[in-house]
């Protein structure tokens, strides 16, 4: 993998000299945004948020707005890179400016009729408001910011429920998700009936992550003190990650297994 996304920027870079020579604006903007991309998933996050604002400042020196799904997708890209840095203001303040900029331009966009909006450019939008919501919750729960997480969770859910559908995998995910956060501030009842649905879902559309959904689902079983119900789904999460070869969550449920055996022991 490392390899690959070494060659990839060799490329790209070689396609960005191409860019700059022919004066290709729409070239240099998304050779930019694909080294950003490819600079991001090797860890490089200074190198990313370079390259992100390089791509905006091409993008907004053109005629495209500033809530433009391009810009904002780079915007919510930078404040997850804000994040990951522990940089909890500038993190806070992205979040915060694509989800208000995407909330105010699917009100304006609501009512436009399909010859001038597209229903499926409306949906885009929409998905790309799911995301940002997903990734700011994502971030609350890990500064342990539970309240404000649960309810981005709960927006984040209901736009992909509405726009991808029950069944759709991100739409268990984040299904999963919301149980995760429930299950945090001790709303155990709450949170059982989202990963009970989440993991019947995961089941019926074969989920890749039907493992991870269950090992909820019997950390939640755990916590409610159902601990017989709970060591069968961790083995039945165990045999499922055995037979992906996903060895973290071998790793993990065996711990939660060992761990469930002491909360028993000491029930008795």
């Amino acid at each position: 993998m490392k390899g690959e996304l070494g060659e990839a920027e060799q490329v790209l870079h070689q396609a960005l000299r191409l860019s700059h020579q022919s004066d290709n604006r729409k070239a240099i903007v998304y050779t930019y945004s694909m080294m950003a991309n490819v600079a991001f998933m090797r860890g490089q996050l200074d190198n990313a948020e370079k390259l992100y604002k390089a791509s905006m400042s091409y993008l907004l020196a053109g005629d495209t707005k500033e809530d433009d799904n391009a810009v904002l997708e780079m915007s919510l890209k930078l404040a997850s890179i804000y994040a990951a840095q522990k940089q909890h203001k500038l993190a806070l303040a992205g979040y915060e400016f694509c989800i208000l900029t995407l909330e105010e331009k699917i009100a304006k966009q609501k009512d436009l009729p399909e010859d001038v909006l597209p229903a499926e450019e409306k949906a885009n939008t929409r998905l790309l408001l799911g995301m940002s919501l997903d990734s700011y919750a994502r971030y609350l729960l890990n500064i342990n910011q539970l309240p404000v997480a649960q309810k981005m969770y709960e927006k984040a859910l209901q736009i992909s429920n509405d726009v991808q559908g029950e069944t759709h995998p991100q739409t268990v995910v984040l299904m999963n998700d919301l149980a995760t956060v429930l299950d945090a501030q001790g709303h155990y009842d709450e949170a059982y009936s989202y990963v009970k649905r989440a993991a019947e879902l995961a089941k019926e559309t074969q989920h890749p992550e039907e493992h991870m959904v269950l090992n909820n689902l019997a950390a939640i079983l755990m916590h409610k003190e159902d601990f017989l119900q709970a060591k069968q789904v961790y083995k039945e999460a165990l045999k499922q990650a055995q037979q992906k070869g996903d060895a973290a969550s071998v790793q993990h449920i065996q711990e939660e297994l060992a761990e469930l055996a002491k909360r028993r022991k000491g029930s008795k």
